[in-house]
């Protein structure tokens, strides 16, 4: 097994007695499959679980894996409209575990993988989704500066620096040459919107399987992964979703391509985007084609870098990180048909 797969139960159970109130073992520790760039455990201890959030040992890309930022955002937020998980302790010393990590509190709540939820009913899908809507909207209206977050991004036009980070990660993780993608970012700098001067917090990969939520009822209990959100653009959240939702139907693609939404109790893309828009008190999204396309880029990237890692040996999960690296094409492509239907 490798690094990414096990924690020292004893060391950690020692470090965090002395920094988690209430903190006793015995510790028992197991790793949460999903997810391939942080290595996620639960703890377990006779009276409460926790969730420690490490970076994967090895060398890594800059600016990645930082749990350091997720840990300091859920802690801004955790008294604002956005549900997130209690934070207990950032460890920053690397010799602790051999690196970074954070730990929180365990939500015990539902968590669905699928935008179809097939084991609820009509009310209960339509309710999850509205509720998915709301929270996105309050993220998206969290006043920055109140909440200490006024400095968690850079200023300036969010898309084009975006456009250039993610570039520079996608070469420096590139393993073949992917013509679409080629094309998508050049594409995505030569159609950049002028800034409008929206300014807000973004979470990055706001979609469903990322948040938590009541087991018997429709709203969200927690967003979880935070690990690339920043002071940003709001349309860059909200056109993640419907770039999801454009994915296959299926375990792998986790989207609604094909689905019969109406028969399910599910909204359209306009029907969402619109509630977005009328909870936030805005007008209709102009070029939202654009936004769609550059989630699409960003995403391909994500995988490209996922790829490399599990080549190199230092993924989370191998064996999934090379089998997701085969969609690095279809994202690219997805960008590039975005963009034309604007």
């Amino acid at each position: 097994m490798s690094d990414t797969q096990t924690l020292d139960t004893a060391v950690v159970a020692e470090y965090l007695s002395d920094k988690i109130d209430g903190f006793e073992g015995p510790l028992e520790v197991e790793k949460f499959q999903v997810g391939q760039s942080n290595p996620t455990f639960l703890l377990k201890t006779p009276t409460r679980n926790f969730v420690l959030r490490r970076k994967p040992p090895g060398v890594l890309l800059k600016s990645a894996h930082a749990v350091d930022r997720e840990f300091r955002v859920q802690s801004a937020l955790a008294d604002t409209d956005v549900p997130v998980a209690k934070m207990h302790h950032l460890c920053e010393d690397d010799s602790v575990i051999g690196s970074m990590f954070y730990v929180m509190d365990h939500v015990d709540g539902r968590n669905h993988t699928l935008p179809t939820m097939p084991d609820l009913d009509n009310t209960m899908r339509a309710g999850v989704i509205d509720d998915m809507n709301r929270v996105l909207a309050a993220l998206h209206d969290v006043d920055v500066d109140a909440v200490g977050l006024s400095d968690f991004g850079p200023p300036g036009n969010y898309y084009e620096r975006q456009v250039g980070r993610w570039s520079k990660q996608y070469r420096a993780s590139e393993t073949e040459t992917v013509a679409d993608m080629d094309r998508l970012m050049e594409l995505l700098v030569a159609q950049m919107p002028a800034d409008d001067g929206q300014r807000t917090l973004v979470h990055g990969d706001y979609r469903i399987d990322n948040m938590m939520f009541q087991k018997d009822g429709p709203l969200c209990l927690a967003v979880l992964d935070w690990e690339l959100s920043t002071i940003g653009h709001p349309f860059a959240d909200l056109a993640a979703v419907i770039m999801q939702w454009q994915m296959p139907a299926t375990q792998e693609g986790r989207g609604l391509a094909g689905v019969d939404r109406a028969a399910l109790g599910l909204p359209t893309d306009a029907e969402f985007i619109a509630r977005y828009c009328e909870r936030r008190g805005i007008g209709p999204i102009d070029n939202f084609g654009f936004y769609l396309a550059f989630n699409f880029f960003r995403m391909a990237a994500i995988i490209q870098g996922v790829l490399k890692r599990a080549l190199d040996g230092n993924a989370s999960n191998p064996e999934r990180g090379k089998q997701m690296g085969q969609y690095v094409p279809v994202f690219a492509n997805a960008g590039l048909k975005a963009l034309e239907q604007g």
